[in-house]
């Protein structure tokens, strides 16, 4: 399970493994009170997209496009297969320092691990032939349709 927390709103057991995905520490945030276990910096946007961005909701389609665009790199990948890995074990929740609670940068990484994890639980599920008892699609197993005998 992967979710989002401000990092001003106060860490819970139910957090599970908290990761800061900003690239500065939030103001005012003592790393006591962060109760962060990763600075995920290489996830976070850089500082040219965010001056970019500006937090301006009409800006965040773009924003989140050019952001996948920037997670690309071998760091970013590793850290994210690594965090939608341990979403498969445990609760993660990605903490940011934005005001904006629904256009930000966590907002678009919790969609891209989300979409990582079920493609994963896909990929776990046992294909047709794998399933005791499975028929094919079509016809009976083993036989070819008519007219393809040899």
């Amino acid at each position: 399970m992967v979710q989002i927390k401000r990092a001003y709103a106060a860490a819970r057991p139910g957090d599970g493994y908290r990761v800061l995905v900003d690239r500065f520490w939030p103001r005012g945030v003592t790393k006591a009170r962060a109760a962060v276990d990763l600075w995920a910096k290489e996830v976070a946007p850089s500082a040219s997209l965010r001056t970019w961005f500006g937090h301006e909701p009409g800006r965040f389609r773009e924003f989140a496009l050019r952001y996948r665009r920037e997670l690309r790199t071998a760091d970013a990948r590793e850290t994210l297969r690594n965090l939608a890995g341990r979403a498969g074990r445990g609760p993660v929740t990605l903490v940011y320092g934005a005001r904006d609670e629904t256009h930000n940068g966590a907002v678009v990484l919790l969609a891209m691990l989300r979409t990582r994890a079920a493609r994963a639980r896909r990929a776990a599920l046992p294909g047709p032939r794998e399933i005791p008892g499975a028929r094919r699609s079509r016809g009976q197993p083993g036989r070819r349709p008519a007219g393809l005998e040899e």
